[in-house]
C-alpha cells in the first residue's frame, strides 16, 4: 500500500511533514494573533472614524447654528440701525422745521422792528415838517412880541401832540 516510489506517496509525506511543521512552530496561533490584531487595529480605525465623523458632525451642526446666529444677529443690527436712521431722519427734520420756524419769527420781527422804526422815523419827518410850515406860516401871519411867544408855545404843543 504504501510504496516509496509511488508520487502519491511523496505527497503525502511532504504534506504531513508541512502540517508538522506547520503546528510544531506555532504558526496557526502567530497568523491567528496577527489576523486578530489586524481585526482590532481595523476596528479601533472604525470606532476612531466613527468618533471622529460624530466629532464632525457636532462641529458642522454647531457652526451651522452659530452661523444661524450670526445672520440673526447681523439681521437684528441692521434692524436697529435702520430704526436708529429712520429716528435721526425724523429728528432731523424736525429740528430742521423748528429751526426755519424760528428764523422765520426771527425775520418777521426785524421786519416788524424796521416797519415800526421806518413809521417812527416817518412820523418823526412829518412832525418836523408840520412844525416848520406851522413855524413859517405863523411868523408870517402874527409879529410882535406877543407872536414869537405864541410861536414857541404852539410848537411846544404840536411837538407833544404829534409824539
Amino acid at each position: 500500500m504504501f510504496n516509496p516510489q509511488d508520487p502519491l506517496f511523496w505527497t503525502l509525506v511532504a504534506f504531513v511533514l508541512f502540517f508538522a511543521v506547520v503546528f510544531y512552530f506555532k504558526v496557526p496561533a502567530s497568523v491567528a494573533k496577527s489576523l486578530d490584531a489586524r481585526a482590532d487595529g481595523i476596528r479601533k480605525d472604525l470606532d476612531d472614524a466613527r468618533k471622529m465623523r460624530e466629532e464632525a458632525q457636532q462641529l458642522l451642526a454647531d457652526y451651522q447654528r452659530r452661523s444661524r446666529a450670526a445672520e440673526d444677529e447681523a439681521r437684528e443690527i441692521v434692524a436697529q440701525a435702520k430704526r436708529e436712521a429712520e429716528a435721526l431722519a425724523a429728528d432731523t427734520r424736525k429740528s430742521l422745521a423748528e429751526s426755519l420756524e424760528r428764523r422765520t419769527k426771527v425775520a418777521e420781527d426785524k421786519i416788524a422792528r424796521a416797519e415800526a422804526q421806518a413809521i417812527s422815523e416817518v412820523r418823526a419827518t412829518a412832525v418836523e415838517v408840520a412844525v416848520a410850515a406851522a413855524e413859517n406860516l405863523l411868523r408870517g401871519k402874527v409879529t410882535g412880541n406877543d407872536a414869537s411867544a405864541l410861536i414857541e408855545s404852539s410848537i411846544r404843543d404840536l411837538k407833544g401832540r404829534l409824539n
